[in-house]
């Protein structure tokens, strides 16, 4: 009578929670939920009925009032409302069974959701247990997040490092491609030019020098490499003029509002040019014979034309010495009444010099000279002179002219010695306002050798300048 009695109140008392819960929203019980336990209302009530299953009778002491109530929780979870076909057969006798009953019929048309909160709600009433159980199953389920996580990410890094190196794998193959395709050209434009002009040379040299062989071999090697530069500085120069014509055309056909024509596809650059030989060598054999006593550098070939260099300014002038201020390279210190020369030989991928400078407070002195020469390698090198040992170089140097040995910087710098190699002016040297923008400019390669970059401050005679500079080529 007593366990009738108990079991009514139980279930007058769920009557109650289920009116005071039907004012939410599953939604918001769902929300209230994640935000308390960490867990979904499904997931939670999964963990609740392992522990229920679990603990029940040992770590967990439930009232027989108690436990009628959460089987019954469980009966409406998984089969919804009675029903007696949900229910198995309970003898007259079965008072267990018989109570269990009645239990899942006061329940009536309880939803899942609101049987699943109840549940959980309950179990952790009854157990101080419960909640720390909770929090393991949290831990344990981030610990293994964490490591998906960590798997993946290590996976999708992988992948992508392997797509890198495939990548750069790809470009070092189309590089070398590309580098071996330009040298079997170079190499069958070498061919045919010396194949044009073998006659020719082999007259001329054996004319210079009848009886050594070995300088005869030097000579043709100095004449065939002289006579490629300037026959590709011809091509490059076509190739301008051509882009510039075709820029040209295309300017007026936007101006005049016609489409392109035919016709202006069939301008293309004929790569096959006649021989150019060099002075004192024509087309038939016949060379000229050089006068007795005279320097053999007299009868030289001269050097190809030289392009004008293109030169601007840019008004990021902060910015720009930012970014090479912690570059020990590019940055020096020019003294007074000193000059830096910044030597930067011709790249064999390159076809282009590209420069960008600027000082502090202060201007400069600046030209570009081009040397014809080979350099050992493609390093840049830094010479800082002091006038002072340039004049004793130049008091060493006999036959130097007086006039020679004083420089004025708006004339274009001092005179090259007569035995260095061949030097032609590029830019003439003029002080240059680059402590107020960054001085640019860019010279189209006349064949190989070393640009020499002049920074001049000779005319200073108290101030050093900070000199920043970056120099870079193009294909």
């Amino acid at each position: 009578m007593a366990a009738a009695e108990s079991l009514a109140n139980g279930i007058k008392d769920l009557q109650v929670n289920d009116e005071q819960s039907n004012n939410l929203t599953y939604q918001e019980q769902s929300d209230a939920f994640v935000q308390l336990w960490g867990f979904a209302l499904d997931d939670l009530y999964k963990i609740a009925l392992k522990f229920f299953k679990e603990k029940e009778g040992k770590a967990l002491q439930l009232s027989y009032q108690d436990k009628l109530r959460l089987v019954a929780y469980t009966k409406q979870v998984s089969h919804g409302k009675y029903t007696a076909e949900a229910m198995p057969d309970v003898g007259f006798l079965d008072v267990v069974g018989n109570d269990r009953r009645q239990a899942w019929q006061v329940l009536g048309d309880m939803s899942k959701e609101k049987a699943m909160t109840e549940f959980v709600e309950q179990l952790d009433a009854k157990s101080s247990l419960f909640k720390p159980y909770v929090k393991a199953h949290k831990a344990e389920q981030e610990e293994m997040q964490r490591k998906t996580q960590e798997a993946e990410d290590a996976k999708k890094k992988e992948e992508e490092d392997k797509l890198q190196r495939l990548a750069e794998e790809e470009a070092l193959r189309r590089q070398e491609i590309d580098k071996q395709r330009q040298h079997d050209q170079e190499m069958q434009i070498r061919a045919a030019l010396n194949q044009q002009t073998a006659a020719q040379f082999k007259q001329y040299v054996q004319q210079q020098y009848p009886y050594n062989p070995q300088l005869q071999d030097a000579l043709i090697e100095h004449l065939q490499e002289q006579h490629y530069q300037q026959y590709m500085q011809q091509v490059y120069q076509q190739q301008i003029l051509h882009q510039q014509q075709q820029f040209q055309q295309l300017q007026k056909m936007q101006k005049d509002g016609t489409p392109p024509s035919d016709s202006g596809h069939n301008t293309a650059v004929s790569t096959v040019l006649p021989p150019i030989l060099p002075n004192g060598i024509n087309g038939a054999g016949d060379s000229s014979t050089p006068e007795e006593g005279d320097d053999a550098n007299a009868s030289m070939p001269p050097m190809p034309e030289i392009v004008p260099a293109s030169l601007w300014t840019r008004k990021d002038l902060k910015e720009f010495k930012n970014s090479l201020r912690k570059s020990k390279e590019n940055v020096i210190t020019v003294s007074s009444l000193a000059t830096a020369t910044v030597r930067v030989p011709t790249h064999e991928d390159g076809t282009c010099l590209f420069w960008e400078f600027a000082t502090d407070h202060y201007d400069i002195g600046f030209g570009v000279y081009f040397e014809w020469t080979i350099a050992p390698s493609n390093t840049v090198s830094v010479h800082v002179s002091e006038s002072s040992d340039e004049e004793e170089f130049e008091e060493e140097r006999p036959g130097v002219e007086a006039e020679a040995k004083g420089d004025d910087v708006e004339r274009g710098g001092k005179t090259a010695p007569s035995d260095k190699p061949p030097t032609d002016e590029i830019i003439p040297v003029y002080r240059r306002d680059c402590h107020e923008e960054v001085y640019c400019g860019s010279h189209v390669y006349p064949g190989r050798g070393v640009y020499l970059l002049k920074f001049d401050n000779s005319y200073s005679l108290w101030r050093s300048k900070t000199l920043y500079y970056r120099v870079y080529y193009s294909r």
